[in-house]
């Protein structure tokens, strides 16, 4: 597979290359699937994407599969805990916005909104087939953001918002002449 063209980042490192051809822009609806991808999202601000999935392993680990029913009951020795594991991402701030959000995502359940249901509705339910240069945010990622925000949310500005939604599949930013960007539009 050495010869198709990919998206310029998925070329150089086998590890991104394999997240490139398997699992980037592939669209995800799992309500849980979305969540822990956007609370990965996060980890990755002020690092490269490489780093977090270096790390993805040991965070899930960490985090018991980012189940966030699990999640939300983490404790203050929780948190001291995960500082101090060195196999993870060891940001306070990141750690405690995954906790945060864990009660976040379980409030819209129990108030009746399904994450995924929520999310696909901010686009109609159709992954947006992007063209042009990709930014690295937009008035649908800071709108979102801004929703996100309002219920308690942290941690996902207009940046991590977009890169989140190019990783799901919601925005289809795969370059133009890339193998997937077709496969990509197919599953969506």
């Amino acid at each position: 597979m050495t010869d198709l063209i990919r998206c310029p980042w998925g070329t150089n490192d086998p590890m991104m290359t394999d997240y490139h051809d398997h699992e980037w822009g592939k669209p995800v609806r799992d309500s849980r699937a979305l969540w822990e991808k956007l609370m990965l999202d996060g980890f990755q601000a002020g690092l490269s994407w490489r780093i977090v999935l270096k790390k993805r392993d040991a965070l899930r680990l960490a985090f018991c599969h980012f189940e966030p029913e699990k999640v939300a009951e983490f404790t203050e020795e929780d948190i001291e805990r995960l500082v101090s594991n060195a196999d993870i991402i060891r940001s306070r701030i990141k750690i405690t916005a995954v906790i945060n959000n864990a009660r976040a995502y379980l409030a819209m359940q129990q108030a009746g909104e399904e994450f995924g249901e929520w999310i696909w509705a901010q686009i109609g339910g159709k992954a947006i087939q992007h063209m042009g240069p990709v930014p690295t945010k937009d008035a649908l990622s800071e709108r979102i953001s801004k929703d996100l925000k309002k219920r308690g949310f942290k941690f996902v500005g207009p940046t991590i918002v977009f890169a989140w939604l190019e990783a799901t599949g919601l925005i289809n930013t795969h370059h133009p002449a890339c193998f997937r960007r077709a496969q990509v539009a197919k599953e969506a």
